[in-house]
C-alpha cells in the first residue's frame, strides 16, 4: 500500500497521475465547426507511417507507449482488425490528427489515441474530432467506453474528455524513464515538464 506524503522520483524519470474516465451511454453530439476537415480510417496501418503520425502528435506530450513496444508487437497491433487507426486530415490534405480505437475488449472500446498536431490544437478541431470518435466507438456493439489521461498531456485535456462525456473513475500514478533521456523523442520536446537527468 502506497503511503500517504511526498514519494521521490528517480532522476531521469518522469511521474505523471493519471485520470481513467468511462462513458457508459453514447453522449450527445457537442455542436461543431464546419471545419475542412476529414477523417479517414487507415486499414493495415504501415508502422512507419503510423510511428511518423504518432510522433507528429504526441512529442509535445511525451507519448512514449508504442515507441517502446517491440516492432513485431507493433505490427501485429496494427494488423488486428479490432484496432482501427484513423488520420485526420486538412484540406490541404496534411495529416493533422490521429485517433485510434481499440475494440479488442469484448463490449468495450478504449480510446487507446486521441491527439492533434500543435497548429491544429484549438478552434473546435478536437471536438470536431471526439464527436466522430464516440459516433464510431458506440456504432459497435459497445456498453462501454474509457480513455486515459496523465499530467504530462496538454494541461485542457481532462476537462475536454470530461465535457465530452467521459466520467472520471479511477486514478494511478505511473514513474517511467523520460523518453527523452532514452533517446525516444528530442530532448527539446515538452518543455513543460522538466528534464531531470541522473
Amino acid at each position: 500500500m502506497l503511503e500517504d506524503g511526498l514519494h521521490a522520483v528517480p532522476a531521469g524519470h518522469t511521474a505523471s497521475v493519471v485520470t481513467h474516465l468511462q462513458m457508459l451511454e453514447e453522449a450527445p453530439q457537442r455542436p461543431e465547426a464546419d471545419l475542412p476537415l476529414s477523417l479517414r480510417r487507415i486499414e493495415h496501418p504501415d508502422p512507419d507511417w503510423y510511428l511518423g503520425l504518432f510522433r507528429k502528435v504526441g512529442e509535445p506530450w511525451l507519448w512514449f507507449g508504442r515507441l517502446v513496444m517491440p516492432h513485431d508487437a507493433l505490427v501485429d497491433l496494427l494488423r488486428d482488425a479490432a484496432v482501427h487507426v484513423y488520420a485526420v486530415r486538412d484540406k490541404a490534405r496534411d495529416e493533422v490528427g490521429l485517433l485510434e480505437l481499440d475494440f479488442r475488449e469484448t463490449g468495450a472500446c478504449e480510446l487507446a489515441y486521441f491527439g492533434l498536431v500543435p497548429g491544429a490544437v484549438g478552434g473546435g478541431a478536437g471536438r470536431w474530432m471526439m464527436n466522430r470518435a464516440i459516433r464510431l466507438a458506440w456504432a459497435q456493439e459497445i456498453s462501454r467506453f474509457h480513455v486515459h489521461t496523465c499530467t504530462l498531456d496538454h494541461p485542457a485535456a481532462l476537462a475536454f474528455y470530461h465535457r465530452s462525456g467521459f466520467m472520471p473513475y479511477a486514478r494511478e500514478i505511473e514513474i517511467a524513464p523520460d523518453p527523452r533521456l532514452t533517446g525516444l523523442i528530442p530532448e527539446a520536446a515538452a518543455p513543460h515538464v522538466p528534464l531531470i537527468r541522473g
